[in-house]
């Protein structure tokens, strides 16, 4: 199996696996880049309960995640195997409400905004 087949697989198991899953730039206790923090931050700050895939451990997930969502930077998010958006997009989302709407659509437990 390729690299590349490989990493697809990978990703498509952390999806499905988890309902909230973030590949990022290093992990929720230790981001590697600041807008994977900014990302880490609203989640943690919602109450979400999420996953992290750490992408610099991985060149081939990395790269793959991109191909995969066809979506050129990193964080990722997704919340119940579809992809909603990079750092700029879910900061948006958590500034305009759409992110709690998201989550209280799909049932994913979390905290009222204040």
């Amino acid at each position: 199996m390729s690299e590349t087949m490989a990493a697809t697989d990978r990703i498509k198991k952390d999806i499905t696996d988890n309902r909230v899953m973030l590949f990022m730039k290093g992990n929720a206790l230790f981001p590697q880049c600041g807008f994977s923090a900014r990302v880490v931050q609203i989640l943690s700050h919602m109450g979400v309960p999420f996953h992290t895939a750490n992408v610099l451990e991985d060149p081939a997930l990395r790269e793959g995640i991109k191909a995969f969502s066809q979506w050129p930077t990193i964080p990722q998010l997704y919340v119940d195997g579809e992809f909603v958006g990079g750092c700029d997009i879910v900061t948006e989302m958590f500034q305009s409400g759409e992110l709690e709407t998201l989550m209280k659509e799909k049932g994913v437990p979390h905290q009222a905004a204040a």
